[in-house]
């Protein structure tokens, strides 16, 4: 019996294992690790920004479908089913030789079909179709940059909350400490007020008490700011709220300097921005359009095939080869003619329009020229000056905290004051968190070169 029960309450205890195992199971979610780098590439195929500009670039392939569909066959065809009085007895009247004249007299109704159609295909317009389509194909290219420029300011925003949200973070951790001592500290001074030991004042505790308001304070503000970078993560990411997300750093750590010159960043911006390629192909789209519009003062040479059929039951068919009979009829022709149409004040108006944003566009390339090296000189010089910040404030900051360390221990041990040890938590505070949001600066800094540079695509 002893036995039975013993071999029950083994498979019970395998039972309640393999269920809490399962459970268990059940209840961890993985959470999602991810580095700046795949925060980066997971918004690239999450950003509707980018397919918006995507989609415009397909949008302009159909203006260049457009523009050499022009040169191909265009059909007009018109049908319709009317309704028309009925007609018997001929041209002349009953037994006489004089034309009839009873055309409004009523005489019943019958059906009129009719159906014209021409088919046409251009053979020469002096340059319109070409000049269009290759408009339309710069204008392809220009719209394909429109999609590099989305991607690099989708990097940009990614990394803004990355990097914003590591800051916060640290920041938040760094003001947890802070506040751990500052209670470690008011609960002694707290002590020894109430043993009467120790070199303390009330004003002490006070001191320490607004200390620690104003760090928690700070503490609810970095909090928040974290909470915001971390949905604006999960926003361009595309990770839902409730699904667990991390970051792969441990801490914020400023990026590498860029080995490259500044000169050598600047030829490189020049050769490879995506607003240097739209300017370059905005210009050879603008001139084929002002040769376009010129060429609309030009007709166009076409040849094609014409031709009509009419049916109308309730009147008698008319054989006469010299008279017109719009009821019962057919017939086609090939054909080639010249079609011209204009408006000179209009077309003239057109090309001054054309040539005058042409002008335009060649003076903004002419500016491009030295105002792209110019961001990239600001961006550079803006690197340069932040990493100095940075590894300067870096030394300040571990020095700071070795002051809040032993100014922290030295109150411990009565042989400092209060007020001394909170100045060293306030500067430490400030220094370490003037370092953090410093670095923040730096790294944006060095995505902004990049993005200047084009080395962003």
């Amino acid at each position: 019996m002893k036995r039975g029960l013993r071999v029950t309450n083994c498979a019970a205890v395998t039972f309640l294992m393999l269920v809490g195992i399962s459970l268990g199971g059940v209840a961890t979610v993985q959470a999602e690790v991810l580095t700046l780098e795949q925060a980066i590439e997971r918004a690239m195929h999450h950003d509707a920004r980018i397919s918006e500009r995507e989609k415009l670039v397909t949008a302009a392939r159909g203006l260049l479908q457009e523009a050499l569909g022009s040169d191909d066959l265009m059909y007009d065809v018109n049908a319709f089913t009317g309704l028309t009085t009925q007609l018997e007895d001929g041209f002349f009247k009953p037994a006489t030789t004089e034309p009839r004249s009873d055309r409004f007299d009523w005489n019943g109704l019958t059906t009129w079909s009719a159906v014209e159609f021409s088919i046409i295909k251009p053979l020469y317009t002096f340059g319109k179709i070409e000049n269009y389509a290759d408009a339309a194909r710069e204008n392809i290219r220009i719209k394909d940059q429109d999609v590099r420029l989305q991607r690099a300011n989708t990097v940009i925003d990614v990394s803004r909350a990355y990097y914003g949200y590591l800051t916060a973070r640290d920041t938040r951790l760094l003001f947890e400490d802070v506040l751990r001592r500052l209670d470690k500290a008011i609960t002694l001074v707290r002590k020894w007020l109430d043993s009467s030991s120790g070199d303390v004042r009330q004003s002490d505790l006070f001191a320490l008490q607004s200390g620690r308001g104003l760090i928690a304070n700070y503490l609810s503000q970095a909090e928040g700011i974290e909470a915001i970078a971390m949905a604006g993560l999960r926003l361009l990411t595309g990770i839902k709220e409730g699904e667990p997300l991390e970051v792969a750093e441990r801490r914020l750590t400023p990026s590498s300097l860029p080995e490259q010159s500044l000169e050598e960043m600047q030829a490189l911006a020049l050769k490879q921005r995506p607003e240097m390629q739209q300017l370059k192909a905005g210009l050879k789209a603008r001139r084929s359009l002002v040769a376009a519009k010129q060429a609309e003062k030009m007709p166009n040479v076409y040849a094609g095939v014409a031709g009509m059929a009419t049916y109308s039951p309730g009147r008698e068919r008319l054989d006469n080869p010299y008279i017109y009979d719009p009821f019962n009829d057919y017939g086609a022709t090939p054909l080639i003619g010249i079609q011209w149409q204009w408006a000179s004040g209009v077309q003239s108006a057109r090309v001054v329009q054309a040539q005058a944003e042409l002008d335009a566009l060649v003076e903004k390339s002419s500016f491009a020229g030295s105002g792209i090296p110019f961001e990239v000189a600001e961006q550079y010089y803006q690197v340069q000056a932040f990493s100095n910040a940075v590894e300067k404030l870096r030394q300040a900051s571990r020095s700071a905290r070795r002051w809040m360390v032993s100014s922290y221990a030295d109150f411990e041990a009565g042989i400092e004051d209060a007020e001394y040890a909170l100045t060293a938590f306030q500067g430490y505070v400030l220094i370490y968190s003037n370092y953090l949001t410093t670095v923040n600066d730096y790294n944006m800094y060095v995505v902004r070169l990049r993005h200047v540079t084009g080395e962003i695509q």
